[in-house]
């Protein structure tokens, strides 16, 4: 079994790596699987940025790779680590029974597809956070701080012409100016998830991703942006790969049986997907602001309700 970082990890971290449904594989071996992919591959904002505009390879991760979840269910899934059941969180929790727990950082992706899927990155601390870092005021601060400051820059390593040319040769954006994010801090974790199907325009992309998920190699990365000068050179949080996920692979997730409004959500983007669908040729004309940053005029925001109740799940 592959383990990306450390040559030697405690048997905890194993457990998590290769208890989901998707395995874990060498980044240059990674079909069918996930990985956590080189720093390098990355542009991040180096030490001169704001005088010169250069970028540099963003190198080492701050994090470390913990595991990957590739999920789905009848209903949106939601503050995945808030559930005890959650084959991460039940891990950890017999792991460290009397607590000093390791502190997890969660980022969940969720598709806008009728059957609610999920694609979840979990990484954890290489390091204590330092008092006063970007790491420190991101999981103290507010999420007005948080939505303009998280990044995600994406790759497509490999995958048909059509989605290369709608996501762009490595898309950037500031995740909460442009999609809805949910953020579930605790004294141990900090989840993020990522309502993709709240802008039309990343649903239509992802709507038709997904139709060629099977023979996609994608990678993203998560950092918070820099944005004076002694914040420089940004740094990575964590990245990771999944490649050729196969959508009968995910590990199906019992929902609850109160409704809330994540099924009002999917049933409002079901019948937009026509619509969307006949606008994507007009998307795929659209041009890319500096820093690849999507501007707020090229995002139709669909509203809904926050206030959703988490997915119940029972052991994953």
């Amino acid at each position: 079994m592959a383990n990306p970082g450390d040559k030697r990890e405690p048997e905890w971290i194993d457990r998590v790596r290769s208890g989901g449904a998707v395995p874990l594989l060498e980044p240059d071996k990674c079909s069918n699987g996930w990985t956590s992919p080189p720093g390098d591959a990355f542009k991040v904002r180096g030490p001169d940025y704001f005088s010169t505009r250069v970028k540099i390879p963003a190198g080492e991760c701050l994090l470390k790779p913990l595991g990957f979840d590739w999920i789905k269910s009848s209903m949106k899934i939601g503050e995945v680590l808030n559930h005890p059941n959650s084959r991460v969180r039940k891990v950890i929790d017999d792991e460290f029974p009397s607590g000093d727990k390791p502190f997890v950082w969660a980022f969940n992706l969720q598709v806008p597809t009728k059957d609610n899927y999920s694609a979840v990155a979990y990484f954890t601390n290489k390091e204590p956070i330092p008092e006063g870092s970007l790491m420190d005021k991101f999981l103290k601060g507010d999420d007005t701080f948080r939505n303009s400051r998280l990044k995600l820059i994406a790759n497509i390593v490999n995958g048909p012409w059509i989605v290369k040319k709608a996501v762009g040769e490595q898309a950037i954006c500031i995740i909460g100016r442009a999609l809805s994010c949910k953020y579930c801090v605790r004294d141990n974790f900090i989840e993020v998830d990522i309502d993709i199907g709240s802008s039309m325009l990343a649903s239509a992309i992802v709507h038709l991703a997904f139709g060629y998920i099977t023979s996609l190699t994608v990678d993203l990365a998560f950092l918070i942006e820099s944005q004076s000068e002694s914040e420089l050179p940004e740094k990575l949080l964590g990245a990771f790969r999944f490649s050729n996920l196969d959508p009968a692979s995910a590990r199906p997730i019992e929902p609850s049986p109160v409704m809330n409004t994540d099924s009002l959500q999917s049933s409002l983007s079901t019948r937009l997907w026509k619509s969307i669908g006949q606008g994507f040729s007009n998307i795929l004309q659209s041009g890319s602001q500096e820093d690849g940053h999507v501007s707020s005029s090229q995002h139709a925001k669909i509203v809904v309700d926050h206030k959703d109740n988490p997915t119940d799940l029972k052991k994953w």
